[in-house]
C-alpha cells in the first residue's frame, strides 16, 4: 500500500514538472525567431542570468547581451530594456548588462534598466506597469525562452521570443538550467493563474511617452 502511494506521488511530482513545460513550449511554438527574420518591434527584453564575483556578466548574459546588440543593430529594435536584480550590495545586473552593451556600440540613450526585475515574472509585469510596453521581442536562451513568452504573454506583453544561445554550453550546466527551469516553469504558471502576486513596483517610467503604450 505504501509503495502503491509513492509510486502514485512520485507519478504526480513528475507530472507537475514535465506538463508546465509541455504547455510552455507549445505556447513558443510559432513564436520563435532569428534575428535575421524576427518583426520588427519597439524594444527588446533583455533578462538578467547572473554576474561573476568581479560584477562582470556570465557567459549565458554576455550571450543575452550581445542578441539584443544584434537586434538593435539589424534594426528592429529601437530600445534595449535590460532587466535584473540589484538587491544586494556589488551585484548590480542591469548596470553590468548595460556597460557591456555600451561596448559593443549601444547608444547610452537607448538602453534602458529595470532594477527590480529580480525573476521572469517580475521583468514582464513591469514592462507593462512601469514601462509601459505592449509588445516586445524577449532575448534569452532556448531553455528559458517558452516560460518568458508564456509570462509576458499572458500578463499581457504580447512578445516574441530570439533566442540567445551563441555558444555550446556544458551539458551539465544545461541538465541544472533544465531542471531548475520545470519547477520555476510550475510556479509560474501558478503565479500567472492563481495567486497572481504584485512584484516591487514604483512611479511609471514610460520608455515612450509621447504614445500610448
Amino acid at each position: 500500500m505504501i509503495f502503491s502511494l509513492l509510486i502514485v506521488l512520485a507519478s504526480l511530482l513528475l507530472l507537475m514538472g514535465i506538463l508546465p513545460r509541455i504547455v510552455t513550449r507549445f505556447h513558443a511554438g510559432t513564436r520563435l525567431f532569428e534575428t535575421e527574420n524576427t518583426p520588427i518591434s519597439k524594444v527588446a527584453i533583455v533578462f538578467g542570468a547572473g554576474l561573476y564575483r568581479n560584477g562582470s556578466p556570465t557567459p549565458v548574459l554576455r550571450d543575452r547581451i550581445t542578441t539584443a546588440a544584434e537586434l538593435y543593430q539589424a534594426g528592429k529594435v529601437e530600445k534595449l530594456l535590460m532587466s535584473g536584480d540589484n538587491n544586494s550590495r556589488g551585484h548590480n545586473e542591469p548596470q553590468a548588462m548595460k556597460d557591456y552593451a555600451l561596448g559593443l556600440g549601444i547608444p547610452a540613450q537607448d538602453i534602458i534598466q529595470d532594477f527590480a526585475g529580480q525573476r521572469t515574472y517580475d521583468t514582464c509585469y513591469r514592462a507593462r506597469d512601469i514601462f509601459h510596453i505592449n509588445s516586445a521581442i524577449l532575448v534569452t536562451q532556448a531553455f528559458h525562452l517558452p516560460r518568458a513568452l508564456y509570462t509576458c504573454n499572458m500578463l499581457g506583453v504580447s512578445a516574441v521570443g530570439v533566442p540567445a544561445d551563441l555558444h555550446q554550453y556544458r551539458r551539465r550546466s544545461l541538465a541544472f538550467w533544465n531542471l531548475r527551469e520545470s519547477a520555476a516553469t510550475a510556479v509560474a504558471l501558478w503565479e500567472i493563474h492563481i495567486s497572481q502576486p504584485e512584484p516591487t513596483l514604483g512611479t511609471p517610467e514610460p520608455i515612450f511617452p509621447q504614445e500610448a503604450q
